[in-house]
């Protein structure tokens, strides 16, 4: 696949959630996280077996991702047993458009920007939170993020008004192109939108050492 999507996708991302800049390897990116569930990624943005094999021997520090724009099936035999393989997702892509937003009866928008990160929530009538979602601006790509709806609010299109919002947001921060990494299930949505699957999107967890089998 093309390296442009994929690097745009992690330019975006590491606005999105506050990270140091990712770092240029040979095979990809090195993203420092630094959270209890993320230590960092590895995103191989050119997933070769020797070069999957040797990291995946190499890694010691818990709670390292290994991000590869391939299937699973490709990299599982290249893994060690300490590797816990993540859900299935896929690398989305949309040119953005001008889309009116409109909440159902009762609830609010709201967006709020800070640090190149647009920040939408969707709120009741109580003022709870029902739905919300937030956008990376990385030049020309914007990097959707994030994107949830409460259990007691899905069903009624909120999903729908946050990816809406967020699209116009990063179209007047300059954006001209769409980006995510999207679930089985977040798929569904984004495609009733006009997202395209651009790659599979396969993660994989270092969790330690594995214990000895008894």
């Amino acid at each position: 696949m093309r390296r442009e999507p994929a690097a745009a996708w992690v330019a975006g991302w590491v606005v999105s959630r506050g990270t140091a800049r990712p770092r240029p390897t040979p095979w990809g990116l090195w993203v420092e996280v630094g959270t209890p569930k993320q230590h960092g990624r590895y995103v191989m943005l050119e997933a070769r077996e020797p070069i999957v094999r040797d990291l995946a021997t190499r890694a010691q520090v818990p709670a390292l991702w290994m991000k590869a724009f391939a299937e699973p099936e490709e990299l599982r035999p290249w893994l060690t047993a300490d590797w816990t393989e993540d859900d299935p997702g896929w690398l989305m892509a949309v040119d953005l458009t001008a889309e009116r937003v409109r909440a159902p009866d009762g609830y609010s928008v709201d967006a709020v920007s800070r640090d190149g990160v647009v920040f939408v929530t969707v709120s009741a009538a109580d003022g709870a939170p029902a739905a919300r979602g937030q956008v990376g601006i990385a030049g020309d790509a914007a990097v959707v993020d994030q994107v949830s709806t409460e259990p007691a609010y899905q069903r009624r299109g909120l999903g729908t008004v946050v990816l809406r919002a967020l699209a116009n947001a990063a179209l007047e921060a300059g954006s001209s192109t769409g980006i995510l990494g999207a679930t089985a299930q977040g798929r569904a949505l984004y495609e009733t939108l006009g997202w395209k699957a651009y790659a599979p999107l396969t993660g994989f967890i270092y969790r330690g050492p594995a214990a000895p089998k008894p």
